[in-house]
């Protein structure tokens, strides 16, 4: 049963079926090929039990979030004041892909809405500045996956909503994390630009008054993130909540900058609910094909073969890893999480390890495979809004970025409690 699976599923990512029809074919090829029941009559109540859970509702209001500030135009005014204020280093604009995206990332909670936002902001620049085209997109896409690491994360709050774990409590395990790895992608460009300066471009020219006069454009982002953040931890409202906190922040501030149109707002939430559509269509296929494969016994199989194995913690952990290595080649990472960390959660926190560490290494392993040729959605995403070359460029741009990646999934596993320290304080 387990080749046939494999066979069907590399056959339907070859003949490039959407992922979320993927899952939904393989679901009912199992059942009707291995199943003595016919378990594709539960479809409608497991969509309806996957689809309708209350932490889920904060999913389509941070994609909102994110369409809000780029429609209003304030994430461009973002990437302008940080542009001021960092483009004198080696590197000058990457460094401001790499700051742009730590900071929308912090209201967004979507790496796709980040590098889409960062890439259509910073598209205008490459030619003006002289860049490494490859070296620019490749910290575009970079940059975009700190989406799913700094908070507010939907891929934290999935995987809270798979393993009842604290999404507040996850929300601060990946403050440190996403600060360190914001540095480490900066240290690969400065690095890469003063071995080659002609990657690096024209130095942009500035000026203390200049700068001073880009702060205002940078208290936006702070302002939501405050209010998202800051409203989960002093109690006054759940992460769903939190979301809604955060629509309401940027439709103000909107109204602020006069962007606060109709037709600004039914942009916003048409952007919104074709995302949304995406995600909810995965979140039920892998649903339903969870319940499938664990009515047939192949959950209880692959425990089973993993525990007589005989592994210790660390070479379950590394086994895990290189599952995570070799899946993320060939499968996003929404639907390769809900695949697979209802199944490998409990063998290892039964190994010793805190879930919520667990959480921050799944979805440092899930940045990975967003930028991990040959299926890295966000390589997609920045080829999109680039819509010239070849996506061979964006592989080869993201090289020194997917060391930094493996830098920091290292330091994680060598030192957890720096992980776990910003949780132990909110306990």
């Amino acid at each position: 049963m387990i080749p046939v699976a494999l066979g069907l599923l590399f056959a339907l990512l070859a003949i490039g079926i959407p992922i979320g029809a993927m899952m939904l074919i393989l679901a009912l090829a199992l059942d009707f090929g291995f199943s003595p029941m016919p378990l594709y009559r539960a479809v409608g109540e497991l969509s309806w039990t996957s689809s309708s859970n209350y932490l889920l509702v904060c999913v389509p209001l941070f994609i909102l979030l994110g369409e809000i500030l780029l429609r209003a135009g304030i994430a461009e005014r973002l990437y302008q004041a940080i542009m001021q204020w960092i483009g004198w280093l080696p590197g000058g604009l990457m460094h401001a892909n790499i700051g742009a995206s730590m900071a929308f990332a912090a209201t967004s909670g979507s790496s796709v809405a980040t590098a889409a936002t960062i890439s259509v902001v910073a598209k205008p620049m490459i030619g003006r500045y002289g860049y490494s085209e490859r070296l620019f997109y490749g910290s575009v896409a970079a940059g975009g996956t700190l989406g799913i690491l700094v908070p507010p994360s939907i891929n934290l709050v999935l995987y809270g909503w798979l393993t009842s774990t604290s999404v507040p409590a996850l929300y601060m395990a990946g403050i440190l994390p996403g600060i360190v790895l914001a540095g480490l992608f900066s240290a690969s460009i400065l690095i890469i630009c003063l071995l080659r300066p002609s990657f690096g471009g024209y130095k942009i020219e500035t000026s203390w008054q200049s700068r001073i006069a880009s702060l205002p454009s940078l208290l936006p982002p702070l302002f939501i993130f405050a209010v998202i953040i800051g409203s989960i931890y002093l109690g006054i409202a759940t992460p769903t909540e939190s979301a809604s906190l955060g629509v309401l922040a940027a439709l103000v501030l909107a109204a602020l900058y006069r962007q606060l149109t109709l037709r600004m707002v039914m942009e916003a939430v048409d952007g919104t609910m074709r995302t949304t559509g995406m995600i909810m269509l995965i979140v039920m296929a892998a649903w339903f094909l969870n319940f499938v494969i664990s009515a047939m016994g192949l959950v209880a199989a692959i425990n089973s073969a993993i525990a007589s194995m005989g592994l210790s913690p660390l070479g379950l952990l590394l086994s895990i890893i290189a599952i995570y290595v070799v899946l993320g080649c060939f499968m996003d990472p929404l639907p390769m999480m809900i695949v697979t960390v209802p199944v490998l959660t409990p063998l290892v926190v039964a190994a010793g390890y805190d879930p919520i560490w667990f959480g921050i290494l799944i979805v440092m392993l899930c940045e990975t495979a967003l930028i991990t040729p040959p299926i890295g959605m966000i390589l997609f995403v920045v080829q999109g809004v680039r819509r010239r070359g070849s996506i061979t460029d964006l592989m080869i741009g993201v090289m020194p970025f997917l060391v930094s990646l493996i830098v920091i999934i290292a330091i994680v596993l060598l030192f957890p409690k720096a992980v776990l320290w910003l949780p132990s304080l909110l306990n």
